[in-house]
């Protein structure tokens, strides 16, 4: 991997919990905590409607709140927002990007930054969406691309990744097997993480679906947003987008934040309250038990005043199966979010005229 010594000042690299800053690229604190840019980037518009917004760039309209120019990009984002009745909430419709799952948007911002780094073989570890997106992309940038994988993967998320030019290496075990065998190959060789938990550039790419969300409903905040969570990847994107937006003044206020998350996987659920005693292996895009970034995600359902639950396998099978009879083509993880917003307004959490947003994530093409 070639790497500058010295990082650009956007790029520069920080830790929250250490305070520890680097001028070169590193994927994480010598402490062992996941880094993020030392700086956050800032519009040069006082407002939204003095910002220069071609929206035909896709997500890359919102250039002045990320970390580099698109060096990797395939036309993403500005995904349709629409109305679901049943629902009584806003689909965000994720699954049509490129690869067909939201990772899209960090990855594109991801392998845009090893571009610029002049790096040449990325390596990831994921359940198959991730690895699908950083396969895409690599090869758009023209990179190298290792993928490690979870030996029982869906056929079709591993052709995606093989297709793209990227190697799949599956791993035997748990998906935090497949992590620890990532983690160990990275550390061998000092090959560049193009981690969707860790790198900060994901995360830069992720928060994009807020500036979306609120451009569409022009400059207006949604009450809540609802999105699966596994390492929090969509939700911490979301929470550090609207949190960008409002800090800016391009917002007035910023929604609350609620993570759904598969039963017997749900580590920040149990945290917050008793969840039941079972395991969903339907939603197996979220099977997370040691999220990277767990104390960032429990400090953004305090801050907006949200919460997290887990869902059974029975609860998203129902909610796929009429995602699917309203045109909602979906993979089965997609589904933890609207069944999530189900329990909340049963449960009068949100009411029955709170104005929600739920991104659909992945499409069931990939299923």
């Amino acid at each position: 991997m070639t790497t500058p010594p010295d990082l650009p000042a956007r790029l520069r690299l920080a830790c929250d919990s250490c305070g520890e800053t680097y001028d070169a690229w590193r994927w994480r604190c010598t402490c062992g905590e996941p880094l993020d840019f030392a700086a956050d980037p800032t519009p040069s518009a006082a407002t939204p409607d003095d910002a220069d917004l071609d929206y035909r760039d896709g997500l890359w309209a919102f250039d002045d709140f990320l970390p580099t120019e698109p060096r990797a990009s395939l036309g993403e984002g500005m995904t349709p927002l629409v109305d679901a009745a049943e629902w009584e909430a806003s689909f965000k419709l994720e699954y049509v990007f490129p690869s067909g799952s939201f990772k899209d948007r960090g990855a594109t911002t991801m392998l845009s930054v090893a571009s610029e780094l002049g790096v040449e073989r990325v390596v990831e570890d994921s359940s198959g969406n991730a690895g699908a997106a950083v396969a895409t992309y690599a090869a758009r940038a023209g990179i190298d691309a290792e993928i490690y994988v979870p030996a029982s993967v869906k056929p079709s998320k591993v052709r995606a990744i093989e297709r793209a030019g990227a190697k799949p290496v599956r791993i035997e075990g748990s998906r935090q097997a497949v992590t620890d065998a990532c983690v160990e190959a990275v550390e061998a060789d000092d090959a560049w993480y193009a981690s969707h938990a860790w790198n900060p550039a994901f995360f830069a790419g992720t928060a994009t679906v807020a500036y979306e969300i609120a451009a569409q409903r022009d400059w207006s905040v949604p009450d809540a947003v609802v999105t699966p969570l596994g390492h929090g990847t969509l939700f911490l994107g979301a929470y550090r987008g609207f949190r960008a937006l409002y800090e800016a003044g391009w917002t007035d206020r910023m929604p609350e934040l609620y993570g759904a998350q598969a039963a017997g996987y749900s580590p920040i659920a149990d945290a917050r309250h008793h969840t039941a005693d079972e395991t969903n292996d339907v939603a197996d895009g979220i099977q997370i038990l040691d999220p990277v970034r767990e104390a960032e995600i429990h400090e953004a359902l305090d801050a907006t005043g949200g919460d997290a639950i887990a869902l059974s396998a029975d609860a998203v099978e129902d909610e796929l199966d009429r995602l699917h009879r309203h045109g909602f083509y979906t993979e089965p993880t997609c589904a933890v979010a609207p069944a999530a917003l189900r329990e909340l307004r049963l449960s009068g959490v949100l009411d029955r005229d709170a104005d929600v947003v739920v991104p659909l994530t992945g499409s069931g093409l990939k299923s």
